[in-house]
């Protein structure tokens, strides 16, 4: 049995690729990612993990990665940066993306 990450830098260092939503409670695009997330959770399943960073509550983190805006998605997989965009990806872009993405991490 694995244990949790304790960190987000070990969670990002980690084997499993990680989808990190860099959002804000404010932000209405954000608002808007929120089921494309959940729809390419369901399809991806366990082949990647979604998780999302409040940029006002975790302001280092959104700064380590200069986000500028929000929402910006990065995808990292053993703490590479595999791919990152800004603004609303639509849900089957998303998952395109990811799978292209995974091929090369497999």
């Amino acid at each position: 049995m694995s244990t949790q990450p304790k960190t987000f830098q070990e969670l990002i260092d980690g084997d499993t690729p990680v989808l990190v939503d860099f959002f804000a409670t404010w932000c209405g695009p954000c608002k808007m990612m929120q089921p494309i997330l959940e729809d390419t959770s369901k399809h991806m399943g366990e082949k990647v993990k979604i998780v999302k960073v409040d940029v006002d509550r975790n302001q280092l983190a959104a700064s380590k990665f200069q986000v500028r805006g929000v929402p910006t998605l990065i995808l990292f997989h053993k703490g590479k940066i595999l791919w990152r965009e800004s603004g609303v990806v639509p849900t089957h872009q998303l998952i395109k993306t990811l799978e292209n993405n995974l091929m090369h991490t497999a």
